[in-house]
């Protein structure tokens, strides 16, 4: 059996915070949690899966008694906002019909999209559609996130690669990827693709670099789960 974790969940409360950032009592857990599995889907549908595309690649939820944030990471904030800030004016319209509670949504924008995970997975996912060959997409989106600053990249496909009758993967790996290091910051996507012969399986891990206590990124907060615990080397 693959001892395999996700890096993700692994290093939550250590070196990455929590992406939905609120306490409840026991009696509204299950329906806090229901109603963020929603929204996520929501604005997934509406900002990712229909035009204008936005290139959303995280969305994290934050909530006080009075109102509901939301924070949107997302690779074109033009599209989001809309003109005038019409996009975004619906969209809190939408959502605060959606949970009956005051909606703020905040947007944040991600300067390096070549090393954001789900973009990449979405990006090659959306190439396999189009027929387009697989060795040759992956070459270049390693190559590129490798010029752009990641440290390592590794990608992995599986399924009916080029349409073959029989399912197999293909693994690419540039640079380095220390899974078992809480340290280092590595993002991980896994993103399926529906093609006209099966579904392919995309996942994606990009090693950026060591967590330092000086990245305060735009997305902390003081929020209950907003701030990860710094490691200090030992």
């Amino acid at each position: 059996m693959g001892q395999k974790t996700h890096p993700f969940g692994f290093r939550v409360g250590i070196t990455e915070a929590h992406k939905s950032r609120w306490f409840a009592p026991k009696a509204l857990f299950g329906e806090l949690l229901v109603e963020d599995y929603r929204i996520r889907k929501y604005v997934d549908k509406r900002l990712n899966r229909t035009p204008p595309f936005a290139a959303v690649s995280d969305i994290l939820i934050e909530r006080t008694r009075e109102e509901l944030t939301i924070i949107i990471r997302t690779a074109r904030p033009g599209q989001v906002v809309g003109p005038k800030g019409q996009d975004v004016e619906k969209l809190t319209a939408d959502l605060q019909a959606l949970t009956g509670r005051k909606v703020v949504i905040r947007i944040v924008e991600i300067k390096n999209p070549e090393i954001d995970a789900v973009l990449l997975g979405e990006a090659i996912a959306e190439q396999l559609k189009k027929r387009s060959n697989f060795r040759r997409q992956i070459k270049q989106r390693c190559e590129s996130a490798m010029q752009n600053g990641a440290k390592g990249i590794r990608i992995l496909i599986s399924g009916r690669l080029g349409g073959a009758e029989m399912s197999r993967r293909f693994d690419t790996r540039l640079g380095s990827i220390p899974l078992s290091t809480l340290q280092a910051n590595v993002d991980y996507a896994y993103v399926p693709s529906h093609t006209t012969y099966g579904t392919i399986g995309v996942k994606v891990w990009v090693y950026t670099g060591m967590y330092s206590d000086s990245d305060e990124d735009q997305t902390q907060s003081s929020a209950a789960g907003g701030r990860a615990r710094a490691r200090g080397r030992h």
